[in-house]
């Protein structure tokens, strides 16, 4: 077949394939040229394709490149999800639906309960009915449902074992900074260990506290100081007023952490030991504070 190039043109995604009976193989070939390659110039493509025979006219190009381009962000996004940060999104999501509606559930346990079994609230009291031995239809479907509260709690407990487990081998600075589960959180917040390496440390600072940055936008609320990693020890473990200065020196450690897991994949002892002499510092403020307030007590 000719493929209607000479050997100074750029060679198009479709060159050597047959257009009217591609195989699977060729099928596969022209998704991979699509998501793989590449062109110094600019071409009359349409035109080259219905040259080489590949298509009829140029209306049949753009159909074919479409099911090419259509099928290569198919794998594309097939194999970005199999990625080991992707998993740990999707675990860590998981765990906190299982936690959530296990906590729903177990509300409305409680409720029904109380109407055939002494009164309790939480997790521990529908594990507690689970382990009964109903007597009747009614203690039957209460303690039914009591069981999927426990099994639901249960998920969610193995589900952070399996982050806690797999953390450290795909962000191995962010986990040892930051832990297992708010590593994980800040992946599912920012999409993945590749969208997180590429935030600026203001943003990673404010993941998870959309909603009260958008009000600050709008005028109807302060700019936060923090998002979810104020469940860390580092902010939410330091007095309120320093809290912005540990926030930001946690968030701008953090990105750090995740450029160096991304682009290195190698843990960095540095930025550890970076941020511990930075949270020492802006914790010593609480300190002397302290120290001159009794200075001051005892001068008078």
């Amino acid at each position: 077949m000719n493929d209607g190039t000479t050997a100074s043109e750029p060679r198009g995604w479709f060159e050597g394939l047959d257009g009217d009976d591609a195989d699977d193989a060729e099928e596969k070939a022209a998704t991979r040229r699509i998501r793989d390659g590449s062109a110094d110039a600019p071409a009359d493509w349409p035109a080259r394709a219905v040259e080489s025979g590949f298509a009829d006219d140029e209306t049949d190009y753009y159909a074919r490149l479409r099911e090419a381009t259509v099928e290569a962000a198919r794998e594309a996004a097939a194999e970005r999800e199999r990625a080991d940060d992707r998993q740990l999104v999707h675990a860590v999501r998981s765990m906190d639906d299982a936690d959530r509606v296990a906590n729903e559930l177990a509300e409305r346990v409680s409720e029904w309960a109380g109407t055939q079994f002494e009164a309790g609230s939480g997790v521990d009291y529908a594990r507690e009915l689970a382990a009964r031995d109903p007597e009747g239809p009614d203690q039957e479907r209460v303690v039914s449902l009591a069981g999927r509260v426990a099994d639901l709690a249960d998920e969610a407990d193995d589900l952070r074992t399996y982050i806690e487990q797999r953390a450290p081998t795909v962000a191995p600075n962010l986990t040892e900074m930051a832990g297992p589960v708010l590593a994980a959180r800040l992946l599912s917040l920012a999409g993945g260990l590749d969208s997180l390496a590429k935030k600026p440390a203001g943003t990673v600072q404010v993941l998870g506290a959309e909603d009260a940055l958008f009000a600050h936008l709008r005028g109807r609320a302060p700019s936060p100081k923090h998002g979810v990693i104020f469940t860390h020890e580092f902010v939410r473990g330091t007095r309120p007023e320093d809290r912005g200065s540990a926030a930001r020196a946690f968030a701008g450690k953090l990105a750090l952490a995740a450029r160096a897991d991304h682009y290195a994949g190698e843990r960095r002892p540095q930025l550890h030991e970076d941020l511990q002499e930075r949270m020492e510092t802006i914790r010593a403020r609480a300190e002397d504070t302290d120290d001159d307030s009794t200075e001051g007590g005892a001068a008078e």
